[in-house]
């Protein structure tokens, strides 16, 4: 069993080393700048994209992103991001609401299928009920509450 989880380990390395061996060194996206969180919330500030990735988790969801997949450091997610940073006010009340045209927007930028989304709606709610209960977010700028909101949506997404 080991030896089998070992053994698909290197040839999905070796697969994915390949797949993208065509291209030339460094003409992917920089992962501190270009990728993660950073990047969708100050997409026109490369110095804040590095400082919040690299306080977010030490950088390494944005490496990660620009190494597995780049194509992730822009489209829907950044999109999403860049979405709830800006409309976090009323994005935040539609949550709490489970309805609402801003709540609306985000499942479409994130294009979560119909029949899924009550329960990504459902999810969100229930995790930022815990989250504005604890007393660090209401110390929280509007950049932390909008960041802690991303992850809790694209963890519900994901689980869907």
């Amino acid at each position: 069993m080991k030896y089998s989880a070992i053994a698909a380990l290197t040839v999905s390395m070796v697969l994915s080393v390949s797949a993208y061996a065509d291209k030339a060194v460094g003409s992917g996206p920089n992962p501190f700048s270009d990728c993660g969180i950073g990047a969708a919330l100050f997409p026109e500030h490369k110095v804040l994209a590095v400082t919040s990735n690299v306080i977010w988790d030490i950088g390494t969801t944005a490496v990660t992103s620009a190494t597995a997949s780049p194509e992730t450091c822009s489209g829907k997610n950044v999109d999403a991001a860049a979405f709830i940073l800006n409309s976090y006010d009323s994005i935040i009340e539609d949550t709490a609401r489970g309805e609402g045209e801003h709540l609306a927007a985000l499942m479409n930028i994130l294009e979560v299928a119909p029949a899924k989304q009550a329960q990504v709606i459902d999810d969100v709610r229930n995790q930022m009920s815990l989250h504005i209960a604890d007393e660090s977010y209401n110390a929280a700028d509007k950049r932390e509450k909008s960041q802690q909101y991303y992850f809790t949506v694209i963890s519900a997404v994901t689980s869907a």
